[in-house]
């Protein structure tokens, strides 16, 4: 099953102009920000083969992003480290998920509907909303979303694996890989870890 067009579809519909599929990526990593993003299609330029981020190989993903930057309008945006282990990382996502919806709005091009990845709407949404399970799987808009965000975060943690080199940011993105759990050992936990996490919390 690929995702289609058909919630959008829907909500159109209903007499909603502008739907944004907002999907994050880096909820389970131990260390760096979740980031989320919130992409309009445009009904006539949707670009082939849009899919779930996970299910794709690099490079189609490489390309589907430059051509989703090209036709669609995107908002990208982050709940840092230090958010996530304030308010914890569920609350997190979703804060980085309203803060792309907004950066639509300040970029002139607001949705004013949106289909949102996983089972929880934010509690600070305002726009009309629905959750859709698996949605990066089922909504192109979502699945457009999913790729820009995880190409982003991938991006942050590049250059985050710069600064701090040894924890293989570079391949694992902050996910608790075995060279990264013994370089926590190791070399000790960075200000990019997040320190609410249980492994992370452990070693301190």
């Amino acid at each position: 099953m690929t995702p289609d067009f058909e919630f959008e579809r829907a909500a159109m519909a209903q007499g909603f102009a502008r739907i944004a599929g907002v999907d994050e990526v880096g909820r389970g990593p131990l260390a760096g920000p979740v980031t989320a993003a919130a992409v309009v299609l445009d009904p006539n330029r949707i670009p082939e083969g849009l899919n779930d981020s996970k299910k794709l190989t690099k490079k189609a993903r490489l390309r589907l992003h430059d051509e989703i930057m090209e036709v669609a309008d995107v908002s990208i945006a982050h709940a840092s480290v230090e958010e996530i282990d304030e308010i914890n990382i569920l609350r997190a996502s979703h804060l980085a998920m309203t803060r792309a919806l907004d950066g639509l709005e300040s970029l002139g091009r607001p949705a004013d509907y949106a289909l949102i990845d996983g089972n929880m709407l934010p509690r600070d949404l305002i726009l009309p909303a629905q959750t859709i399970i698996k949605g990066d799987g089922r909504s192109q808009s979502i699945a457009a979303a999913s790729i820009v965000a995880k190409i982003c975060r991938d991006y942050v943690m590049l250059s985050l694996a710069q600064q701090h080199p040894g924890y293989g940011w570079e391949t694992n993105m902050g996910y608790g890989s075995k060279s990264h759990m013994s370089a926590l050992e190791n070399l000790g936990v960075t200000p990019h870890h997040r320190r609410s996490f249980k492994p992370v919390h452990k070693m301190l």
